[in-house]
């Protein structure tokens, strides 16, 4: 008998917390409903909670993980011939590759590290095209980013960016006791649908990206500031924008038009 590995002691600087609740794990898991035949990616599989019971419905599926250790913990399992591992950092993994190679559209979910959720989601919008689901459990802070509307203290340039490429719904919120260790803060279950087609539309989405992060750099002030080096008072009042208005205050469609205004203008070209 190999007692090599035993247990698997969490690591904070990875933000491992791991799900232990077993009905917790079973509504998950009906929920993703995974089918023969999909492409299904794991993203940070842990102790196998969600792997475990995903692979005995699939015969295959995809795990990316950073934690060379939890890989050797998940080979004492026999669902583990059913997995293709990539030991890596899910911000750089190849996920074109395995759209290319499948031909056909990926299903990613995963309980997220909180020190890495909200730079992935930025990552894996920008893979829009490739991908039919992803279902996450994230820190509770983040999900209510995800779908926070103008005037709502959540409202940022994640809300913005989120809701321009995915139809996103909060399926239920979960506790801190159902994780080991206990973390200090609640988790919410999230659902994200990419569009087919956005319901909001933007020449450029690197510049829509640029003027939010710009805004909400200086949330506190009013658009006349934040954005002033881009938008003259004239240029707002044209775009029925009122430039005493802060960034939390102005909808994703009108954003939208003040990143099309750069880009119809060749602002920056200038």
């Amino acid at each position: 008998m190999n007692k090599k590995i035993k247990k698997h002691f969490p690591l904070k600087r990875l933000s491992q917390n791991f799900l232990i609740n077993q009905d917790l794990i079973k509504k998950i898991v009906k929920f993703i409903d995974p089918q023969l035949q999909q492409t299904l990616v794991e993203i940070g599989p842990g102790l196998g909670a969600l792997t475990k019971p995903v692979c005995s419905i699939i015969d295959e599926l995809i795990v990316v993980e950073i934690d060379s250790n939890l890989l050797n913990f998940l080979k004492k399992h026999s669902f583990y011939s059913k997995l293709i591992v990539s030991c890596q950092d899910a911000l750089i993994f190849d996920y074109y590759n395995v759209f290319y190679e499948k031909n056909q559209l990926i299903r990613i979910f995963g309980n997220l590290p909180y020190n890495i959720a909200t730079s992935l989601l930025l990552c894996l919008f920008e893979k829009n095209k490739i991908i039919q689901d992803m279902n996450f459990m994230l820190q509770k802070e983040v999900a209510e980013r995800l779908v926070a509307s103008p005037g709502n203290k959540s409202y940022g340039r994640l809300s913005i960016i989120a809701q321009y490429y995915c139809n996103i719904k909060i399926i239920f919120n979960v506790s801190p006791e159902n994780f080991r260790p206990i973390p200090k803060i609640n988790s919410t279950f999230v659902n994200l649908i990419p569009y087919k087609k956005s319901p909001y539309f933007t020449h450029d989405i690197k510049i829509l990206s640029y003027i939010t992060n710009l805004a909400f750099q200086k949330r506190r002030k009013i658009l006349r500031h934040s954005l002033g080096e881009i938008f003259s008072e004239k240029i707002f009042l044209r775009l029925n924008i009122n430039p005493k208005l802060r960034a939390e205050n102005l909808s994703i469609l009108q954003y939208c038009e003040l990143s099309n205004y750069i880009i119809e203008n060749n602002i920056f070209k200038k």
